[in-house]
């Protein structure tokens, strides 16, 4: 399978609230630049990964990925995306049922079929 292929199954895999953990190598780490929801960024490894994961799950009612460009080049997939997430709680300025938008910008390099590193620069409009 196309590493562009593997990254379209792991955002649909995000949307439909399974486990993404079989994504991912397990030396794995996802770096998060700082932004609106994480003034400091984060590092997070498989354990961390899945701790976040059930945290959004409890503040999102929902969430979908709009790939806007996705390009493939040796071990790496750079990806253009439209957020979108529902939210399930209130947060600042958004109540439940409200959309928070960002747009993404996700660089993905890989071992083999499995992701090795994520890294999120992510631009979320006001809220």
């Amino acid at each position: 399978m196309s590493r562009a292929k593997i990254v379209r199954a792991y955002l649909k895999a995000i949307e439909m609230r399974k486990d993404t953990l079989s994504f991912f190598a397990e030396d794995a780490v996802q770096e998060e630049f700082p932004n609106a929801l994480s003034p400091n960024g984060a590092v997070r490894d498989l354990a961390d990964l899945k701790a976040a994961s059930a945290r959004g799950q409890n503040v999102l009612q929902s969430e979908t990925y709009e790939i806007v460009s996705l390009l493939e080049a040796d071990d790496t997939v750079a990806a253009e995306i439209i957020w979108r997430g529902v939210m399930a709680i209130p947060l600042k300025s958004l109540k439940p049922g409200d959309t928070m938008k960002a747009r993404f910008a996700v660089f993905f390099e890989f071992e083999g079929e499995k992701i090795r590193r994520q890294r999120n620069y992510d631009c979320f409009e006001p809220f």
